[in-house]
């Protein structure tokens, strides 16, 4: 005989599915929390559908930053997830580990340490704290050598390109520091180094170099900066230093570039400041800042603390932190070593070149970036007086692939990029696919009205219904007017295409 046993729905037994409950049919508040509870199940599957509607990280070829890594590293980044980094005596070995990041990559970086001298570095959450932190220390020098001259200490600056990232403007801006740019050429995409040293003055407290610029992924000639700068200090009697900002070519540089002299094998480079959450190959959240020696970071700046169990130093913007991005750095530095990081770079090289001669094969692009730096593309439109490079990144995203599209700054703002980084996991197989992809946004546009095609046809509009046109309008207005008009015959030829 079977027995059967009815069960009520508030039965703890009872098999519930997520999308046949209320709770996807109840609209939660955004903005304040909701009165009640809900199941975990539900909480997952809502926030999980709502997470589908982002990008695909390994298609935002925007990013500088690591979207893959290992799965045994995945392992010991999860194992760790709950370790606050700060808490130094209870997670010694978490500690030792970031200390040896450090001086692997202050050696690395060819730093003048003795046999047994240990490096003067700390991890941060990217370079933007690193720059923060190497800035601090360069004003704090600068402000104890103008006091015990008896000069003024109230106006310092740093000199840098208008290529720099905007980490470097929330510096001077949070810390109050001029900062004096040297506007770029639409020739010459990056510092000049004669021109940033000729606005080098007594009050300057560093000059900044770019390992790797943002926007084109060019390396800026620090030799010569340094050269340049020796001679200066010694006209002047000033010690002019320099920072290297090699947030992403710091982990490019030795191994594509081993005989190229950019970091402390040049006397006047102090500090230098690198993501390992870009070519570091570690995923987003871990920055290195690593100075020459103890004397270039003021002791005054550096913070004791005892209340977590022992005397701890600490040299940091922010105070808790999670420990698995340091392990996972340690993790491919000694999993990868030099031999595995100098294959991983050529391979990134050698994919650009393949995406930059596909490019160059469809005879509609300038090629903006250089061969040696930063694995990335940066090219434009030959011809964008009919679509821009706004329009190509904008259609691109129809194919899931996420290209940005900018102007360079001042003084060369006529400039207009697309940029396609390439990082470890952009395969060669994806550099071909995107270029197929390019040319079909091309030929699609071909088949489209032009920007000025679309002004005439507004102006034309606004006649048929005798509106005055007016002229003087701000680029913005017209820009949107156009934009309208273009957006327009668009949905009116989808609707003749018809939906399947």
């Amino acid at each position: 005989m079977v027995l059967s046993k009815a069960t009520s729905h508030s039965d703890d037994f009872t098999i519930h599915s997520t999308f046949a409950s209320r709770y996807v049919r109840t609209s939660f508040p955004r903005f304040k929390m909701p009165e009640n509870s809900i199941p975990k199940e539900a909480a997952f599957q809502i926030i999980n559908d709502e997470l589908m509607l982002d990008g695909n990280p390994r298609l935002n070829l925007a990013s500088f930053v690591t979207t893959w890594m290992e799965p045994e590293c995945d392992k010991l980044i999860m194992a760790s997830v709950n370790k606050n980094y700060v808490d130094m005596d209870e997670y010694p070995v978490t500690t030792e580990l970031q200390n040896r990041c450090v001086n692997m990559i202050a050696h690395l970086f060819n730093a003048p340490l003795g046999e047994a001298e240990a490096a003067v570095g700390v991890g941060t959450v990217g370079s933007s704290e690193a720059i923060m932190l190497a800035g601090l220390a360069f004003k704090r020098k600068w402000q104890n050598k103008r006091k015990a001259e008896g000069k003024p200490y109230d106006k310092p600056n740093i000199v840098t390109g208008a290529n720099v990232q905007v980490c470097w403007e929330k510096f001077a801006r949070y810390f109050e520091v001029e900062l004096k740019e040297v506007k770029l050429r639409e020739d010459y995409l990056v510092m000049d180094p004669v021109k940033a040293v000729e606005m080098v003055d007594e009050n300057t407290i560093c000059v900044a170099a770019i390992l790797g610029s943002t926007l084109n992924g060019e390396f800026e000639d620090v030799k010569l900066l340094n050269d340049l700068l020796i001679e200066k200090n010694k006209q002047t009697g000033w010690d002019t230093p320099i920072h290297v900002d090699a947030a992403s070519g710091g982990f490019i540089a030795p191994f594509l570039y081993p005989e190229l002299e950019w970091d402390f094998r040049l006397p006047l480079v102090k500090s230098i400041n690198v993501s390992g959450h870009k070519y570091g190959l570690v995923y987003a959240g871990i920055g290195w800042v690593i100075w020459r020696s103890k004397e270039d970071l003021p002791e005054e700046l550096i913070f004791h603390i005892n209340y977590l169990g022992t005397d701890q130093p600490t040299f940091t913007l922010n105070f808790s932190k999670g420990s698995s991005q340091v392990i996972a750095q340690y993790y491919q530095l000694i999993r990868l070593g030099y031999e595995g990081y100098k294959n991983i770079m050529e391979n990134c090289r050698e994919n650009m070149l393949v995406l930059k001669a596909g490019l160059e094969k469809t005879g509609r692009f300038n090629i903006v970036s250089k061969d040696n730096g930063v694995p990335l593309v940066a090219f434009s439109l030959k011809n964008n007086s009919c679509h821009d490079e706004f329009e190509v990144s904008d259609y691109l995203r129809r194919f899931g692939w996420i290209v940005p599209a900018y102007t360079m700054p001042a003084d060369a703002q006529n400039v207009t990029v697309l940029r396609v980084v390439i990082r470890e996991d952009f395969s060669r197989t994806l550099a071909e696919r995107l270029v197929i992809d390019i040319q079909k946004v091309l030929h699609e546009l071909d088949t489209l009205p032009a920007k000025i095609t679309a002004k005439i046809a507004l102006n034309g509009e606004n006649a048929d219904k005798n509106v005055t046109v007016v002229t003087k309008k701000s680029a913005i207005e017209t820009q949107r007017e156009i934009t309208t008009v273009w957006r327009k015959f668009v949905m009116e030829k989808k609707k003749m295409n018809g939906v399947c």
